[in-house]
């Protein structure tokens, strides 16, 4: 398929909530869109842009035809209540948000103006923020990848890529519930089927990380899985990239092996997890 061909699914909800609100408004009023981000703009651009350029194929042009207001939490919980008042203070016509606070945070602010998920957080009927994925009800729709329940998945194609491996070290942060919920509940009974080992490793905090890293020389697991619900394990995400890589460099030959499953970011020599990228969520374009 063309690039052009198959709109992103987001893009596609985005454009349906305008329409509706365009046939509400006065003809030559603006539409005005509120981004609400948990990360930073750095961090977010690769979606952010994804999403101006969809559109933009589309013919909404940003500055001319419509308009967005960005908000960032920059990993800052108890921002996200603020931010998400202050857009609905601004009277945006729909809200854009990702992951379970941030839109458990906007779903507070308002119960009218229309807010889209894009494709982060867990099962959103299991955290309530939806009725049911065929009807949403209430004011929030969108996307959602269910990442958090594919862990073993995840965990089948590690094995097919790598058979010998036996025991997987698993790095996640306690306090994200998602996470918790995926090692306490997902991966073990998914790694028994598979007769792996799942090997959990707490960071709390950045310091954590070479503290695990050190611990893992000793340990010796065959593979590495990093949870993905927790802002912690976003930022550094180049961190523990470049650790793996040094892996699978050799530095730390003999007790490790060259083989790796890195949720995000695959090293070259690393093997792929079958963890589909951010930005393919926001344009689903196919080749």
């Amino acid at each position: 398929m063309k690039k052009a061909a198959v709109p992103s699914i987001l893009v596609v909800v985005v454009l349906l909530a305008l329409g509706v609100i365009a046939e509400a408004q006065q003809p030559k009023k603006v539409p005005l869109i509120g981004y609400l981000s948990n990360s930073d703009p750095a961090t977010e651009s690769t979606r952010s842009e994804a999403i101006r350029l969809a559109l933009r194929e589309l013919g909404y042009i940003e500055g001319q035809n419509i308009a967005t207001e960005y908000r960032y939490a920059e990993g800052k919980i108890d921002r996200y209540p603020e931010l998400a008042a202050d857009l609905v203070r601004l009277k945006v016509d729909i809200i854009l948000v990702s992951g379970d606070l941030p839109v458990r945070a906007a779903k507070n602010a308002t119960k009218t103006i229309p807010i889209v998920m894009m494709g982060q957080g867990s099962n959103p009927v299991r955290t309530g923020l939806v009725e049911s994925l065929a009807r949403p009800g209430g004011n929030v729709t969108g996307i959602t990848n269910l990442a958090r329940e594919l862990g073993g998945k995840r965990l089948e194609l590690l094995k097919e890529a790598v058979p010998k491996v036996a025991r997987v070290a698993v790095l996640y942060e306690p306090t994200v519930r998602v996470d918790v919920f995926q090692v306490k509940e997902v991966l073990p009974a998914d790694a028994r089927a598979l007769r792996l080992t799942i090997q959990p490793w707490e960071v709390r905090a950045g310091d954590d990380f070479e503290k695990v890293f050190a611990a893992l020389s000793k340990e010796r697991p065959n593979g590495l899985y990093v949870s993905g619900g927790s802002l912690r394990m976003m930022a550094n995400r180049k961190r523990i990239a470049d650790w793996w890589a040094h892996v699978l460099r050799g530095g730390l030959r003999g007790q490790l092996p060259a083989r790796s499953t890195l949720r995000g970011q695959n090293p070259e020599g690393s093997q792929a997890c079958g963890s589909s990228g951010r930005a393919a969520h926001e344009v689903r374009a196919g080749d």
